[in-house]
C-alpha cells in the first residue's frame, strides 16, 4: 500500500473531521445498484471500521448483503480501494464502540458532535463493521 495512504488511513484522537471523510461506493441489498455515500471511518487498534449513530442504515444493510466495496480516500490523498466488510462480534463491537465514543467524548472533538456522546445509546442500536482492505499492496494515490 501507498505510504500516503497508509498515513491517509492513520487516525489519532486528534484527527479531523475532513480527515475521517470518506465515500463508499455499496451495492443496494434490494436494488443491486451502486450506491455512493459520504461517511466517516475510525481506527481502533490499527483495524479500520465504519459505523454512526444510533439507528438503521442502509450503507449497513448493503454491505451485510454484499460486503464487498470500495473506500474511497479524497482528503490529502485520492485512492479508491477495493475493500470488503465484515461483521464484529459483541465483545469486539462493544469495545470498538467504547474506543470511538471516548474519541468522540475528548474535549477537543474535531466534529463539534454534541457532547457527551452517550456510549449505552451507540452500544443498543449503532451498526459496526470491519473494513479489510482487498489488495494491500497494490493500492496506489492519484
Amino acid at each position: 500500500m501507498d505510504d500516503r495512504i497508509r498515513e491517509a488511513l492513520a487516525l489519532t484522537p486528534s484527527s479531523t473531521a475532513r480527515d475521517r471523510t470518506v465515500d463508499i461506493t455499496t451495492i443496494g441489498a434490494r436494488s443491486g445498484e451502486p450506491r455512493r455515500i459520504e461517511i466517516w471511518f475510525y481506527r481502533v487498534d490499527d483495524e479500520i471500521y465504519l459505523t454512526g449513530s444510533p439507528g438503521r442504515r442502509d450503507w449497513h444493510a448493503n454491505l451485510l448483503a454484499n460486503p464487498r466495496f470500495t473506500f474511497h480516500l479524497k482528503h490529502g490523498v485520492t485512492a479508491d480501494l477495493a475493500a470488503t466488510a465484515s461483521p464484529v462480534d459483541e465483545e469486539q463491537r462493544r469495545r470498538v464502540l467504547t474506543r470511538i465514543v471516548e474519541d468522540l467524548n475528548q474535549p477537543s472533538n474535531p466534529a463539534r458532535i454534541r457532547q457527551p456522546v452517550p456510549l449505552e445509546r451507540w452500544l443498543e442500536g449503532s451498526p459496526v463493521l470491519r473494513v479489510d482492505f482487498d489488495e494491500p499492496t497494490g493500492a496506489q494515490a492519484r
